[in-house]
């Protein structure tokens, strides 16, 4: 039987757009975007099959060369890459889905044998423990290089000139990444963030270039095309926030200064979205809070379903079950069994495991 009358699945305004749902795609690792960065004819298709969510946010895709993390991830350099992305919006829009770009600069969390370069950056001369999965194998991440104060405005900029790009490609706006250890994440954070300018240190040195790039990637594109993704006190890829007191202080100013802009969302990524740091951080945000309760957990329907009929979000950014079922908001409505995930082609290349899943009238 279909779930009507259930909060998830009625249409809701983010920012610029109306959303004919509330399930939303979140980004997704799948590395099939080949050593050029282009998303071809497969990502489109990828993309394509799962426009019946209310929003599609991309894998996160690289806005200059250094800053790519994974072989096989897209970025957003080249009028080539700007070329297969139009390509995507096409084909999302073609079936009436909306579409946003996640802006995801790596930092650290990288390799040479991966970007190309011959360095990694970070806010700090800080390596991450553990090895990076690179197209030589598995090396130890090396020690990335600091980035001076004018190269921290460039980085600023490249996401502006990223933003950019996908706009023109069609895309409906850009999600910037600030979680799970990436580079703005790594600024966030007092254990990656050892600085002594006025992007280190306090906690409103620390958040200043989230701020800033917020701002002016929303001057440039329209706040309602821009939203944050962040993770506090998720402690992975070497951020480790564990001193409550300083989250607390630290993202209720970035909160606070994001407020005003009006940006159309602020994602959060945390195991309790009931928490009160959350629910507190929306209040200080005071606009749209897309929600994810899950890295290592999949988020089921009856979660989902909770979480905004409880009132606890807005929307719900769902990860597997939207890999393994392009039409989960028509499984999930109508109480359908679900495909299953296969974990192992997550990161293989190809469409197994990719766009092979089926659809409920394939089944």
């Amino acid at each position: 039987m279909l779930n009507l009358f259930v909060k998830i699945y009625s249409p809701v305004a983010l920012g610029d757009l109306q959303l004919s749902n509330r399930v939303v795609m979140a980004p997704l690792t799948r590395s099939r975007s080949g050593a050029d960065g282009v998303p071809g004819e497969l990502v489109a298709e990828y993309y394509a099959q799962r426009a019946s969510t209310g929003l599609i946010v991309t894998e996160g895709t690289y806005p200059t060369h250094e800053s790519r993390s994974y072989a096989g991830q897209p970025g957003i350099v080249t009028d080539e890459q700007q070329a297969g992305w139009a390509r995507v919006a096409d084909a999302v829009h073609a079936r009436g889905g909306h579409l946003f770009m996640q802006v995801m600069h790596g930092g650290r969390v990288s390799h040479t044998a991966i970007n190309g370069c011959d360095r990694v950056v970070a806010p700090s001369a800080i390596a991450v423990e553990g090895e990076a999965h690179t197209p030589e194998g598995k090396l130890p991440y090396p020690v990335p290089h600091a980035l001076t104060t004018a190269e921290v405005e460039q980085t600023r900029d490249a996401f502006v000139a990223a933003a950019r790009r996908a706009v023109d490609a069609g895309l409906d706006g850009v999600e910037l990444h600030g979680a799970n250890g990436y580079l703005l994440h790594e600024f966030l954070a007092a254990g990656s963030n050892q600085r002594d300018d006025q992007y280190g240190g306090s906690p409103e040195n620390r958040v200043r270039l989230v701020v800033e790039t917020a701002t002016a990637v929303a001057a440039e594109i329209g706040a309602g095309r821009v939203g944050l993704r962040i993770s506090p006190s998720h402690n992975v890829q070497g951020v480790v926030e564990e001193d409550a007191d300083d989250v607390a202080t630290t993202y209720g100013l970035l909160a606070d200064a994001l407020r005003p802009l009006g940006l159309a969302y602020l994602s959060i990524l945390h195991a309790d979205p009931t928490s009160e740091l959350v629910q507190g951080l929306r209040a200080r945000f005071g606009g749209h809070l897309m929600i994810n309760d899950g890295f290592g957990v999949v988020t089921n329907r009856e979660d989902a379903e909770n979480l905004v009929d409880q009132g606890a979000a807005d929307t719900v950014a769902v990860g597997r079950m939207v890999i393994a079922n392009p039409d989960l908001v028509e499984r999930w409505q109508g109480g359908h069994a679900e495909n299953e995930p296969d974990q192992d082609t997550f990161y293989t290349g190809g469409p197994k495991g990719y766009t092979d899943y089926p659809f409920l009238d394939a089944a």
